[in-house]
């Protein structure tokens, strides 16, 4: 592992700024195929619930193959399985470029589905992969502000990814679209194979794979802070993931165009990357339990003002709100993730970490589609954000180590 002085940046890293760069690259690409893939399905069904059966077709996958790529990133080359699943995400975007520019003839949204469940299979060894190799480029005294500049990444990806699908889509279609996403997915393929990085030895005798995996799923449960951070994040991204209804929104409600769409979907992420730059510089440590929990209260407040309103000003101005306080969330879970693990169990825990967390991105778009077709819209929206509210008052109520957590313990 690096070894480097107390004071210094992360970024004075070579190693970091190179993982830095798989990381971008690979979020720019999956992020511009979601934003594609979402107006490609609503101009063909015009169908809110059609939007949340693209989450269903990722999240599947995801869980089905999560454990196992955890169990993998413990006990394989690590930067080697990365490049194998960028090669996947680079495969999957250009089946979809075929398929929107009719090279593979499709009159539904078969074909698409199935693609996309592709990408939610080779999806669950990024993250893994990202945090296992974080711990081996960085010291661990710089592991909270490390979390703020990979969560200023990450967020740029989601700025950025979104408004150039929309750009691309907008000026020259689907097909340069997704042909980007495979482009870029190469990009980090590339970055991992430059990566310079003293991976741990395999061990002489391996655990079998599923008591490996309830190894990694013991640890979790058993560590309450670890478990109710975890917990608050999925359920209040569950109940209160209104970006997967973005397309209807704008369409129904805003009347605008896909410009608006790579704009709604980046307002979030422009919050969340001030908040990685002052958590860069001042990671959160004091009373960051209280912090957590605030901020995911507040995130529920922007979804349900989201819902309400009618001018695409004031709904990328709460949804850009709404990042502020999804940033807070992300720095502390990533710092409580890294110093909590052992390094043994990263990939096993970062794995379980993307069931909570990854995966619920997509449950909570199929959810939205689910209650939009069932409730409508607008009070869809509404009830999510009252459920994280709820969320947050039951992790308050039930993870009381949480609410008291200072991060400074966990050093």
């Amino acid at each position: 592992m690096s070894a480097a002085p107390p004071g210094m940046s992360p970024l004075r890293s070579g190693g970091f700024l190179v993982l830095l760069a798989y990381r971008i690259f690979a979020i720019l690409s999956y992020q511009i195929v979601a934003v594609t893939v979402g107006w490609h399905i609503y101009q063909i069904t015009h169908d809110p619930l059609a939007l949340g059966l693209v989450g269903l077709a990722e999240v599947i996958p995801y869980f089905c193959v999560a454990p196992f790529a955890g169990y993998l990133v413990d006990h394989l080359p690590r930067r080697k399985l990365g490049m194998v699943a960028c090669a996947g995400l680079a495969v999957t975007a250009w089946i979809l470029m075929a398929i929107a520019v009719g090279w593979l003839p499709s009159t539904g949204t078969t074909l698409i589905y199935g693609a996309i469940a592709l990408t939610g299979t080779v999806r669950a060894f990024l993250t893994p992969i990202y945090n296992a190799l974080f711990a081996r480029v960085l010291p661990r005294g710089h592991f909270a502000r490390g979390a703020g500049v990979g969560s200023v990444v990450f967020q740029l990806g989601l700025i950025v990814g979104p408004a150039v699908g929309g750009l691309i889509v907008g000026v020259s279609g689907k097909g340069a679209s997704y042909a980007t996403a495979g482009v870029l997915a190469l990009a980090a393929l590339v970055a991992l194979a430059l990566l310079r990085v003293d991976e741990p030895r395999a061990a002489a005798a391996r655990t079998p794979v599923f008591a490996s995996i309830h190894e990694g799923l013991r640890f979790v449960f058993g560590h309450q802070v670890l478990l109710g951070a975890l917990a608050l994040d999925m359920f209040s991204v569950l109940f209160g993931g209104a970006v997967a209804l973005l397309p209807a929104f704008i369409k129904d409600i805003l009347h605008e165009g896909p410009e608006a769409l790579g704009i709604l979907r980046a307002a979030p992420a422009v919050g969340a990357v001030l908040v990685g730059l002052w958590f860069s510089r001042r990671p959160p440590e004091l009373n960051a339990g209280r912090l957590l929990l605030a901020a995911v209260a507040g995130f529920g407040v922007c979804i349900i003002a989201f819902a309400l309103s009618t001018q695409l000003w004031l709904s990328a101005a709460l949804l850009f709100a709404s990042g502020l306080c999804d940033g807070v969330s992300v720095v502390i879970r990533s710092t409580i993730l890294q110093l909590a693990t052992p390094d043994a169990m990263r990939g096993r825990v970062s794995a379980i970490n993307g069931i909570f967390i990854g995966s619920s991105n997509e449950l909570g778009a199929f959810e939205s589609g689910l209650a939009a077709k069932l409730l409508g819209l607008v009070p869809s929206v509404i009830f999510g954000g009252c459920m994280t509210l709820g969320v947050v008052a039951a992790t308050a109520r039930f993870a009381p180590k949480l609410r008291r957590l200072d991060l400074r313990e966990l050093h």
